[in-house]
């Protein structure tokens, strides 16, 4: 097989990640801290995510899909997996087979899964205001569940990251909801809903965004490390002369003669056009701003200052999530999740 080098990688610091878990599960309290590992654990890797945090002492993992949940198999030891989007018709080959409980969200899937008739553990999402997976608190507290082997009882904030009214009205809704169904755990807390403090933790808090660099809310500010740093090699060195435009649309126009970089990478690995006017990159100390639109493999960078910079080196692109998602109006969650196959991703 011929060895290929990518002219896109992803340096991932497993040191920040690690301390990212350990910072959220300080602010649990006494809960336990698990982690969202869905989308390919924000697009990181799920299965070398789940390796780090389970040394760590993470125990409690989540997925969206059956097919998720068979891509990090198989599990170590004590670790538990769950996985959200629970048990359509389709999925009960995979539920019954893989060591992962279904987060049961309909009172038709609390059906499907009884008339499975094995008595086995799952998970159940109630909605408190969110109204997107759950069954209705109405449901949960009409009987729904009843006989249920229910391990975690989950509900989620719908507006964690905000000071809204509808955080403490949420709150109040799952406290009545734990009174009246019996489960072994109760879990709210996103990685938001932990920064909200601890009457948000009550047996286990799932934090996803935080764990990967993202900062949900301002008290997580200063305490979240940066761990996905894109980097692409340069194509070609350019000479721009004053006056001539560079890229689709003449978008940018040389003021004086410049240097230019073109570096491998573009809108087709989830950096986006609306990146211009406000992307960058650094390469040895030196800025280099994004000039003109962004290709579908290809941008370019006034390096005009960066004396040295040539063909094949390696560009630092600047990707720190709450800056990055001010400048260029994409939330975190887009900027981790977005990042597309042609990364290499390299664990540091």
């Amino acid at each position: 097989m011929i060895d290929i080098a990518s002219p896109l990688r992803l340096r991932l610091d497993s040191a920040a990640l690690v301390r990212n878990w350990q910072w959220l599960a300080s602010q649990s309290g006494a809960a336990a801290c698990g982690a969202a590992i869905k989308a390919d654990g924000y697009g990181l890797g799920a299965a070398q995510v789940m390796r780090h945090l389970a040394a760590a002492g993470c125990r409690d993992f989540f997925v969206a899909t059956w097919a998720e949940a068979a891509a990090v198999m198989p599990l170590a030891g004590d670790v538990s997996l769950s996985v959200f989007h629970g048990v359509g018709e389709a999925d009960m080959v995979a539920a019954r087979t893989l060591p992962a409980r279904p987060v049961l969200n309909s009172v038709e899937q609390v059906q499907r899964w009884r008339a499975a008739g094995e008595g086995r553990p799952c998970d159940v999402m109630v909605d408190t205001g969110m109204n997107r997976l759950g069954l209705r608190v109405e449901e949960a507290l009409g009987g729904a569940l009843d006989g249920l082997a229910i391990e975690t009882l989950l509900s989620h904030l719908a507006s964690a990251d905000e000071d809204s009214n509808q955080n403490a009205r949420q709150l109040a809704a799952f406290r009545v909801v734990r009174q009246a169904v019996p489960a072994r755990r109760y879990s709210l807390a996103n990685s938001a809903g932990i920064c909200l403090g601890r009457d948000y933790g009550f047996d286990l808090t799932r934090p996803g965004l935080a764990l990967y660099g993202g900062v949900p809310r301002r008290e997580a500010a200063g305490h979240i490390r940066q761990t996905v740093f894109p980097e692409a090699r340069v194509l070609q060195m350019r000479d721009v002369r004053g006056g001539e435009a560079v890229g689709y649309g003449a978008a940018w126009t040389a003021p004086a003669d410049a240097r230019v970089a073109i570096a491998n990478m573009g809108y087709a690995d989830g950096y986006l056009r609306c990146h211009a006017g406000s992307g960058g990159a650094t390469w040895n100390g030196h800025a280099l701003p994004l000039v003109g639109r962004v290709s579908m493999d290809m941008i370019a960078f006034d390096a005009s200052a960066a004396a040295g910079l040539a063909e094949g080196e390696w560009l630092a692109i600047d990707y720190d999530l709450p800056s990055t998602a001010a400048r260029s109006g994409l939330s975190q969650y887009e900027l981790l999740t977005g990042l597309g196959k042609r990364f290499e991703r390299a664990w540091l």
